[in-house]
């Protein structure tokens, strides 16, 4: 996520609401297998005694499907689950039984949550503005290993709809209004014009950042949420809302995966959940900043006077009732830029005591590999929420939701790091996984993609040794119980975990191959979050970097088949540089062989297709033009018209799209896209380098029902692959056809960005033969 800090300003306070000591009871809701007609919950309180088997009869909940029981803990905070149907079924959690918390408890498809599956109105105040009427849809569904992603930043990809375009309070001074290069240009109207660009390139989702109204002076990135019940009017124009753009992607078979923040909000917090007062005065020195009040206004980004809209609703000068900031008012004997008097509590501190401590966290990280930065704030434009607090765990689950419904296909969520591990595990992945099962049932439910950036900028296997910040750490539920406290249970997890340290974490051979044959993986200790592939982000300074520590990397991932695969993004290029990477085109092309052939999903940042601001910094906040970074608008490179026939094939380009789409990076992404969708082992196939001589070169194999694909693949240079199957493999680059009778293939890819991709033809599943056209590299 972005990161630039910038000095802004505006917010109202709202009394925490509070906090009732928990109960020492819990109501179970369970749904079992349609083919029970009994269900028996057998239980026993932590430290106590299990009933009596086969435990004691669920009743019918009031919502189908469901059985309920209420239970007394005594003095118990938790308790250990069993199930029974009465006539010697089990579900006892593959042996491990069900540990939870007190409260409410759902289990379903031995999914854990604690959202009554029965209750269907919010648990968080209404939003002022209801989610308009209509706004549902259903997702495209299918394995998403099979889609490769193009990530866009909406607001500098393609604008569709001038009138929403706005350059905010930085917009002068940031040097855009001398380029009429508005923060807010690019739309949902934009990237609906383009929709058949993005499918002509080949690619099958798009993700998009996030969506929620932001507030502050330079927001267009989407990280500064104020109002998460509301699309960003500046992405939205008639014709264009979000669940139209959602629709319109679907209709032409593109996901959209939506960027979600759980870890914080913007500084002035979020609507209805709480936004603090600050100190402000018309006072000769600070009238600019604020706006004269008016009794209803509220924040509306598209209302702007002078770049900047309404913050009335924020300020005050007295001090107001139930303020908890400290020292109101008083100067602290700093000055601003401009050399005014600042004084306390204008400006949103985690330390000021203006912000709640059931709600926020009140600290500033100071140590990135420790605990707290799971518990401190990143940053003083993102407000870092008390994510362990049932208030708060129940509003971004209620917001998120919303979004489900509406028909998203998967969520990647920013700074997933500064969240406990056991807090995901407990509260919002079995939540995500509730909303899913709800909306699709269980095997649809799984088609769903949830990614995290857990951002470890290092380029070895764990993150200077600290598990809880490394990325694959985050891919494995819970291996022990902790305390039913979420705060509890977060420091108990830290402390176990970092004393188990590198050497005791679980292991998965979920990605690889056994000898040539695929097997079935095991999911059973899976989080539910999959993660950007950090270590091979990092070390994409060039492909056979990236490719061997992405190796060294995998058995520590529950299935790195899943990770998301990319060379650099809107934050960072490879080893955590901060300019769009500038390897060259050669190298590009690479690294985009490597990205659509090994094991992963490619994703690519938006422009790299032609080079786009190459060796540009990626982000300067407001101190430089956006149009010198790597955030540079890009609608003036897909101008003009384009109709794609199919995924990664265009039929017709006019204007300026129709020289980026000539470009040879592009048709190598467009061949690479055709040749991937056209062999499953490649998109979801386990891997493996045995008996494999060579530089890049892997075996990777997916069998599933009537579908058995291998594949042998060398880049940019020759391999031999012993050991292998006889029979008839055909090169799907050239069309090439050899026998192998002795168990022996060798082949050379040649120069750098070729592959060979020799298919073995299986009976039922033909090789493909050559897929697409020659180009400058695959050929």
């Amino acid at each position: 996520m972005p990161r630039w800090l910038v000095t802004i300003l505006l917010a109202p306070l709202l009394v925490a609401p509070h906090q009732a000591a928990a109960a020492v009871t819990a109501t179970v809701y369970y749904k079992p297998s349609a083919a029970w007609s009994t269900v028996n919950i057998h239980y026993a309180p932590s430290g106590g005694a299990w009933t009596a088997v086969p435990g004691v009869a669920m009743g019918a909940a009031e919502c189908a499907g469901w059985y309920r029981k209420d239970l007394d803990l005594g003095s118990a905070t938790g308790l250990q689950i069993t199930f029974n149907n009465g006539q010697g079924a089990w579900d006892n959690n593959n042996g491990r039984n069900y540990s939870t918390g007190a409260g409410t408890v759902t289990i379903s498809g031995g999914v854990v949550g604690s959202t009554s599956p029965c209750v269907t109105t919010p648990t968080t105040p209404a939003p002022t503005t209801p989610p308009p009427a209509g706004t549902t849809g259903q997702m495209l569904g299918g394995d998403p290993r099979k889609d490769s992603i193009y990530f866009v930043m909406t607001a500098r990809f393609a604008d569709g709809y001038a009138a929403n375009n706005r350059g905010g309070s930085q917009h002068v001074t940031s040097g855009n209004a001398a380029n009429n290069d508005p923060m807010f240009r690019g739309d949902f109207q934009g990237l609906i014009n383009k929709l058949d660009y993005i499918k002509g390139l080949g690619f099958s989702a798009i993700w998009i950042t996030p969506v929620v109204t932001n507030r502050s002076d330079y927001d267009f990135h989407g990280y500064h949420g104020w109002d998460f019940y509301r699309v960003d009017p500046r992405l939205e124009s008639p014709g264009a809302t979000y669940q139209e753009l959602i629709d319109k992607a679907h209709a032409k078979g593109l996901k959209i995966y939506q960027d979600v923040v759980y870890n914080h909000t913007s500084r002035w917090g979020a609507k209805n959940l709480f936004v603090p007062k600050v100190w402000g005065a018309k006072d000769g020195q600070w009238d600019w900043l604020y706006s004269t009040k008016q009794d209803g206004q509220e924040y509306n980004p598209l209302e702007e006077t002078n770049g900047r809209p309404y913050n009335g609703d924020l300020w005050e000068t007295a001090e107001p009732a139930g303020n908890t900031c400290r020292n109101w008012g008083t100067p602290t004997g700093q000055k601003s830029p401009e050399g005014y008097t600042i004084h306390n509590c204008q400006w949103p501190s985690p330390t000021s005591g203006m912000f709640p401590s059931s709600l926020y966290h009140q600290c500033w990280i100071g140590n990135w590999e420790g605990e707290d930065a799971r518990s401190c704030w990143l940053a003083d434009d993102l407000a870092d929420l008390n994510t362990e607090n049932t208030t708060v765990q129940n509003f971004l689950i209620d917001v998120y939701n919303r979004y489900i419904e509406m028909g998203v296909d998967g969520f990647r969520i920013d700074t997933a790091v500064h969240i406990p591990r056991v807090t995901w595990n407990r509260r919002f992945l079995p939540a995500i996984q509730s909303k899913l099962l709800s909306k699709y049932g269980s095997e649809r439910a799984q088609d769903f993609y949830v990614f995290g950036e857990v951002a470890a900028f290092v380029n070895d296997k764990w993150n200077r040794g600290s598990v809880n910040h490394s990325a694959q750490f985050f891919t494995w539920k819970e291996r022990r119980d902790y305390s039913a406290d979420d705060t509890l249970a977060a420091r108990e997890q830290f402390d176990y975990e970092q004393q188990q340290g590198t050497g005791n974490q679980p292991t998965s051979g979920n990605a690889f191959l056994n000898g040539n044959l695929y097997h079935a993986p095991d999911h059973t200790k899976f989080s539910g979050m999959n993660i950007i592939d950090m270590r091979m982000h990092m070390n994409f300074g060039d492909a056979p970097n990236a490719f061997w520590n992405g190796k060294d990397s995998d058995d520590s991932v529950n299935d790195a088949t899943y990770n998301t695969v990319y060379v650099d993004s809107h934050d960072y290029g490879p080893n955590k540089s901060s300019t769009r990477y500038a390897g060259g085109t050669d190298a590009w092309a690479e690294n985009m062989a490597l990205m659509w052939t090994f094991r992963g999903i490619p994703t690519l940042y938006y422009g790299s297709e032609i080079e786009f601001q190459a060796g540009q910094r990626i982000d300067c906040g407001p101190t430089c033009p956006l149009a010198t970074t790597g955030r540079a608008y890009y609608g003036d490179h897909v101008a003009g018209s384009v109709t794609a026939a199919d995924f990664g094939v265009v039929s017709s380009a006019s204007g300026q799209v129709a020289t980026t789409l000539s470009k040879p990076l592009v048709k190598h992404v467009q061949r690479l896209n055709q040749i991937r969708r056209a062999i499953p082992a490649l998109q979801m196939g386990q891997y493996s380098t045995e008996g494999v001589s060579g530089g890049m070169a892997f075996k990777r194999r997916y069998t599933s029902g009537a579908v058995d694909s291998f594949a042998l693949v060398t880049l940019s240079g020759g391999a031999t692959f012993t050991g292998v199957p006889n029979g008839t493999y055909v090169d799907a680059v050239t069309g090439e056809s050899r026998n192998v009778t002795n168990g022996s293939l060798t082949a050379d890819a040649g120069s750098k960005g070729n592959a060979r991709v020799f298919v073995l033809s299986l009976p039922g599943n033909p090789a493909p033969g050559k897929v697409g056209t020659d180009g400058a590299y695959l050929k």
